[in-house]
């Protein structure tokens, strides 16, 4: 985009107000492309915002469908899409929000196969998935391409997130934060443990805020620090995230030097 119509910029006018965006910070916006992994919990209101900000193209990736248990928290779905493809559900969605937004859904399950040429087309990754398989691929694609990853879980009524700037050497990776994934029996599956739904609500909109950040390339990063909510205690902390200098993936000797889906048979709750 290279000017803005009348409606675009009245649009767009109170991100155009700031002295950090302005105008050429919205044509950063509107020029870049986004990847969510997963349209549930997480994906929810990151992709709502992030549609609203004006994102170029919005990628998305799901290969689930609408659950009547989802709607307690994946906003992007409504009671009559149970039973639809979640990645066509937020198509729908986003698009009657921002029709100015590209949406790429993709109806797949992501593996090693056919994450690089996927992730390969997008600026910033956001992660939203609810397995470690998933998270530990996602990272180690976002690594060998060096994107930007934010990566947000949720728990109960805790919620965590970082920005991982793999082009960074100084910076972590996700496996320098959980070298292993924890065992099965401590992960509790969301029927199990639950979660409270707005709670997801908190993580995906900081989510697209770092993303948003990272474009612009204002504020300070997450990047080597975890940021901790607890929504009982409606309280947040950061705790330093130092590199490991052993990680496997981005130490100083990796033993991980291309691609390969680990299985691991343990879920992450609630997203």
């Amino acid at each position: 985009m290279t000017t803005f119509t009348e409606a675009q910029l009245q649009r767009y006018s109170r991100h155009m107000l700031l002295p950090e965006v302005g105008g050429k910070g919205q044509k950063k916006i509107s020029a870049s492309k986004i990847l969510l992994v997963g349209a549930g919990g997480l994906g929810s209101p990151a992709a709502f915002y992030l549609a609203a900000a004006g994102v170029g193209t919005l990628g998305i990736v799901d290969d689930d469908v609408v659950d009547l248990s989802n709607l307690q928290r994946q906003i992007l779905h409504n009671t009559t899409r149970v039973n639809q493809s979640k990645a066509k559900s937020a198509e729908e969605t986003l698009t009657q929000l921002n029709g100015d937004v590209k949406i790429v859904p993709y109806i797949l399950r992501l593996s090693a196969d056919n994450i690089l040429e996927i992730i390969k087309n997008y600026d910033v990754v956001l992660d939203g998935s609810d397995n470690f398989t998933t998270r530990f691929l996602v990272n180690d694609a976002a690594f060998f391409l060096k994107k930007c990853l934010i990566s947000g879980s949720i728990f109960r009524f805790e919620g965590q997130l970082t920005t991982l700037r793999m082009d960074d050497p100084s910076k972590p990776c996700y496996r320098c934060l959980y070298p292993e994934p924890p065992p099965s029996e401590w992960v509790p599956s969301c029927q199990e443990a639950g979660v409270l739904g707005v709670l997801a609500g908190t993580i995906g909109t900081l989510q697209a805020a770092e993303a948003l950040k990272e474009i612009l390339g204002i504020g300070e990063s997450l990047a080597g620090r975890l940021l901790i909510y607890d929504a009982l205690e409606m309280s947040f902390r950061n705790v330093t995230v130092p590199k490991n200098p052993d990680c496997p993936l981005c130490g100083r000797h990796p033993t991980i030097t291309h691609l390969v889906e680990q299985e691991v048979f343990c879920s992450l709750p609630g997203l």
